[in-house]
């Protein structure tokens, strides 16, 4: 298995011959940028995938969390990366709303207890108002936090943002300085 620098370097190849794309588009927080990462086009690939899964099986096993996931979309490929790692936990996605029917949950997978320790987790971070959202219908239901990891940061302010909502440590495994050096907004 290779160590934790090789599948980071892996994954920042990934990132950057998949899902770095060039030219103007509008992000979710309705700014608009030079480039956009689309994470999924790379990490969900096998290469990817299996980089990204030893990276976040380590940051379970380090924070010692029991539980893994974020809010869907951006979580779901993530959490299950870190389960493929052979993370020992289980995964969660958190809806953007409470389903309306069957058992009426909003975060969907095994239930979470009192015992668990969550580690939320998303694809991309600009201003962390997805992640945000995942630790307050966590935090709604009186789960722990024990971290929060991305798996790029743009470097935009959300790192702080998120770290201040979830009182939980926040982990970048790669930021835009790793996969765009040479953007011209650095």
């Amino acid at each position: 298995m290779p160590d934790a620098e090789t599948a980071k370097d892996l994954l920042v190849a990934e990132l950057r011959e998949h899902a770095l794309v060039l030219g103007e588009v509008t992000l979710t927080s309705g700014r608009t940028a030079s480039y956009y990462v689309d994470a999924k086009r790379a990490i969900m690939r096998p290469a990817g995938f299996r980089a990204l899964g030893e990276l976040l099986a380590a940051e379970v096993q380090r924070l010692g969390a029991t539980a893994v996931g974020g809010l869907t979309m951006g979580a779901d490929p993530v959490a299950c990366a870190a389960l493929a790692g052979g993370a020992d936990a289980t995964a969660f996605f958190i809806r953007k709303e409470t389903k309306a029917h069957g058992l009426q949950r909003r975060v969907e997978g095994p239930f979470l207890t009192d015992a668990d320790r969550c580690l939320v987790v998303e694809d991309v971070v600009t201003t962390g108002g997805s992640t945000v959202k995942a630790i307050e219908a966590l935090q709604a239901e009186g789960r722990t936090i024990v971290g929060v990891v991305t798996v790029l940061d743009r470097l935009a302010g959300g790192g702080a943002r998120i770290e201040d909502a979830g009182g939980a440590p926040y982990v970048a495994l790669t930021t835009i300085d790793d996969v765009h050096p040479d953007r011209d907004d650095a």
